[in-house]
């Protein structure tokens, strides 16, 4: 929902979808003939173990070499069928694995025998790669020791009620989860957030303590829900060196949902925005195809249309209905060529609406500045860049449209690479 002053004098005002009625069961997609897994690794072909050929179960974790970390889990029962490098956001460099599907399910054995006893070990082996997608590294650390979770129940984005969906129809998979990560992190502190007009759904059915926060955006963006709880923005070092971690609650459920039944979950929940604005709510195994979903849902694509992956503030586009949706889609967006916004090359005319528009109160004008020349280190030192907690706002109201948002998140990945290079060349 938007509002917005006739005359302009005031800030435009979003809300989050509240999933406060009665909610639609999510139409199931088929198992498709093809799936594509991402591993979160750079394809070296002289040393992966995985070929093509092989036949791969359901919930077995597919590795580029023995003893990996970095792991996808498959979603199908199949042969996998291509392997290729994959150029992600950034210029990241993963493996795409395709599996052609046999159509029915025959399980891995593998986590069920480690689910027996939940240890941040088992976690982060089996369970990073499932819906919600949990970094478990964080409550690895030893040198900055957690000691509070918070589950986000609200989505970080608008048009987007996945979390809440989960909350709301799989209160007993969180509870599950929640009961596994006391267990394995010793942690008693956990804490979900939902928007305070949701709060009387959950409030006696979740083993957790509720906060609430304002149904506003961006108020559930993780970090501003940090700076709710504690009243300050992480450094560079980010949330880890404040004892407070963040999870998703489909995360959660997907995890709870592990430990109970022995087998690793391998379908998403996702939101279908189409481009009239109308959501449909799908369940569809992890890898299904982008095109597969739309095509339940008759949505049309013509050329110049825009596919976003995420919502409308924070989304990002993908370039073909080719590519798969990730343990981490948490919604589809379509924009018709007619009502996308144009990015554009012009000059900052200071107006100053971004800054009125930011709710940590960066002086955003002037950070942009050094983030289009590139110079990130100094515009993080200067004009606060890790103070911004990415909700878009500033690029919705650019009079310029200029893309401030994608350049603080490149600046952010930017400073981060360059940091982690130091920090290896150093041991």
């Amino acid at each position: 929902m938007r509002k917005r002053s006739f005359f302009g004098l005031s800030k435009p005002c979003f809300h989050y979808e509240l999933a406060t009625g009665a909610l639609t069961d999510p139409t199931v997609i088929p198992i498709p003939a093809t799936v594509t897994l991402y591993i979160k690794q750079e394809l070296k072909r002289t040393s992966s173990s995985l070929k093509v050929g092989t036949p791969v179960k359901t919930g077995q974790r597919l590795v580029l070499n023995e003893g990996d970390d970095i792991c996808a889990i498959s979603s199908v029962t199949g042969t996998i069928c291509a392997i290729a490098p994959f150029l992600a956001d950034y210029g990241r460099a993963w493996t795409a694995v395709s599996i052609k599907t046999e159509g029915s399910d025959n399980p891995d054995t593998d986590f069920a025998d480690a689910s027996q006893a939940p240890t941040l070990e088992t976690l982060n082996r089996y369970l990073a790669a499932c819906p919600g997608e949990p970094d478990i590294g964080p409550l690895m650390d030893e040198r900055n020791p957690v000691h509070t979770i918070v589950i986000t129940g609200g989505n970080a984005d608008l048009l987007i009620d996945t979390s809440l969906y989960v909350l709301k129809q799989s209160a007993e998979a969180v509870n599950a989860g929640i009961e596994v990560l006391r267990k394995a992190t010793g942690i008693e502190e956990i804490v979900i957030v939902v928007p305070e007009e949701s709060v009387q759904n959950y409030s006696g059915h979740l083993d957790a303590r509720i906060q609430s926060v304002s149904s506003q955006y961006p108020y559930a963006q993780p970090l501003m829900v940090l700076h709710h709880l504690t009243g300050r923005l992480p450094d560079e070092k980010g949330m880890a060196s404040m004892g407070i971690y963040f999870i998703r609650a489909e995360a959660v459920a997907a995890i709870g949902q592990a430990f109970s039944t022995g087998r690793l979950p391998v379908e998403k929940t996702v939101a279908v925005i189409d481009k009239r604005g109308v959501k449909h709510l799908a369940r569809a195994r992890v890898g299904t195809p982008v095109g597969t979903l739309l095509k339940t849902f008759d949505v049309q694509i013509n050329d110049k249309d825009k596919i976003i992956f995420g919502g409308p503030m924070t989304g990002s586009a993908i370039y073909s209905e080719d590519l798969p949706i990730g343990p981490d889609t948490d919604a589809i967006l379509v924009q018709d060529k007619s009502v996308i916004p144009l990015y554009s090359d012009y000059p900052c005319i200071n107006c100053g609406d971004c800054v009125r528009i930011c709710p940590a109160n960066v002086p955003v004008n002037l950070l942009v500045r050094f983030l289009e020349a590139g110079q990130y280190t100094e515009g993080a030192d200067l004009y606060d860049l890790y103070s911004c907690i990415e909700c878009g706002l500033c690029s919705y109201v650019c009079v310029s449209r200029i893309p401030i948002y994608q350049y603080i998140k490149l600046a952010k990945y930017e400073i981060g690479r360059i940091t982690s290079a130091e920090e290896m060349n150093e041991q």
